[in-house]
């Protein structure tokens, strides 16, 4: 198991280490529903170094991203983020990404850590644009600082303006006195703030830093946990729960990210369009609960009669609406809002309806 630069920080906080993606990582410290309404409130530090980093370098670089990408990094201006998939070929996800453009000859792909060497083997298999590919996974930290207040407390560690940033974008700047760090409006929990790419070797200045800034805002750490209450609250994708290699982003609700432009051509185009023009017969939803109970990955989901109709993808107690929530993907015929679907729990079948997401609304 590798660790982050920032386990010592961890244990030293009270943190419960688990095995994630090859790591030892936080799941938790002071418990889920306590972190997730940090974050929703005020400001929490996630350790997301565990993800990985990929640059695509060279004249080609656009031609290869469009190629390897469901959505339409042309769109893409220095300092814009854009949020994509890697279609498998075969009508599935190879992982779901983070476009960054530097300037029209570099770009970084943000990945994820389960997926860091599936993703590597497959851009390097693709590579027929003659680009520069170079792995800096395992020289890079990352933290991401979320929350209504996060940017208001990173604000007093650079002389750079941050708080007026839109969402997806990002900017090179001093930060805590360390240059070239990588700040950019993005996150995945909905609560707004940022995150922060620096060299491993300044992980430890870092972190003490935006504590220390953060601290007259009640900064905490968060663990895996809340990660995953928070993003499920607002319907994002996580992979090997909504996406994976058998589930196409039509399939999978992210139709906004994979584009049919003319001048556009990419792995599984016609496949995708197909199923774009004429329908799928399965769709990842939202439900809420409407018995008691709370849903699971892998929990059967059936119709009136017990007939199994889909599967669960995620579930959980919404920290913030106070019922249980989840995502499924179901047969078609059932994913209009306000269908009741059963979740099948301990031969149970517990009464749900389907609604739209995101389940949090802010």
């Amino acid at each position: 198991m590798k660790n982050t630069a920032f386990i010592k920080f961890h244990e030293a906080m009270g943190g419960k280490i688990v095995p994630f993606a090859g790591f030892n990582m936080p799941v938790q410290f002071e418990g889920v529903n306590a972190e997730h309404e940090t974050v929703r409130k005020g400001v929490g530090v996630f350790d997301v170094s565990h993800m990985g980093e990929i640059w695509v370098k060279g004249p080609k670089a656009l031609d290869f991203v469009q190629w390897v990408s469901s959505n339409d990094a042309s769109k893409l201006t220095d300092g814009k983020v854009q949020y994509c998939c890697f279609p498998n070929g075969k009508g599935g996800i190879v992982d779901d990404f983070l476009t960054y453009r530097m300037n029209t000859e570099t770009y970084l792909l943000v990945v994820n850590a389960s997926n860091i060497d599936k993703d590597w083997a497959w851009l390097n298999s693709q590579n027929k644009f003659g680009v520069s590919l170079y792995n800096a996974s395992d020289e890079t930290s990352q933290l991401a600082i979320q929350g209504p207040l996060a940017l208001k407390a990173m604000q007093k560690l650079t002389e750079t303006p941050i708080t007026d940033m839109e969402y997806y974008t990002f900017k090179y700047l001093t930060f805590a006195g360390i240059k070239d760090v990588l700040l950019s409006t993005t996150g995945y929990t909905g609560s707004g703030g940022c995150e922060i790419y620096f060299k491993n070797e300044d992980a430890a200045h870092i972190w003490n830093a935006v504590f220390e800034a953060g601290k007259e805002f009640g900064i905490k750490p968060i663990g895996l946990a809340a990660r995953d209450t928070l993003r499920l609250e607002m319907g994002f994708c996580l992979y090997g729960h909504e996406i994976n290699d058998e589930t196409s982003p039509i399939e999978a609700g992210l139709g906004w990210i994979t584009k049919f432009t003319d001048y556009k051509n990419f792995i599984d185009k016609e496949y995708l369009l197909n199923q774009k023009n004429n329908g799928v017969s399965k769709k990842v939803v939202g439900f809420e609960l409407i018995d008691k109970g709370i849903p699971r990955q892998d929990y059967e989901i059936c119709d009136e009669a017990g007939n199994k109709i889909g599967v669960v993808c995620s579930g959980t107690m919404s920290p913030s609406l106070k019922i249980p929530i989840g995502t499924g993907q179901v047969k078609t015929e059932f994913s209009k809002i306000d269908t009741i679907i059963y979740i099948k729990v301990r031969e149970k079948l517990l009464k749900a309806k389907v609604v739209k997401m995101p389940f949090y609304k802010g």
